[in-house]
């Protein structure tokens, strides 16, 4: 399983209903946060390995209607 995060920025007055929309369709994401900032949400997501990352981010989140941009973290390993 591979964790990535993205930041997403949304059009204006559109924060709430694609939070909405992610939590309810997306179901590889995790959390969902608002955030201050240059971007409006961040987002935690679990990929099966193997799952193409940047394919994940362009049809299944940067599809979404108010999605402005966004800025991917892929991470390697998770300390307790």
């Amino acid at each position: 399983m591979q964790t990535i995060f993205v930041q997403i920025k949304c059009e204006l007055g559109e924060a709430y209903r694609v939070a909405d929309e992610l939590v309810q369709t997306v179901e590889q994401v995790s959390e969902v946060y608002s955030t201050s900032g240059q971007y409006d949400l961040l987002i935690k997501c679990y990929l099966p390995d193997g799952d193409d990352i940047g394919r994940f981010v362009t049809e299944a989140i940067q599809r979404i209607e108010g999605v402005k941009d966004t800025f991917t973290l892929i991470t390697f390993k998770a300390f307790s």
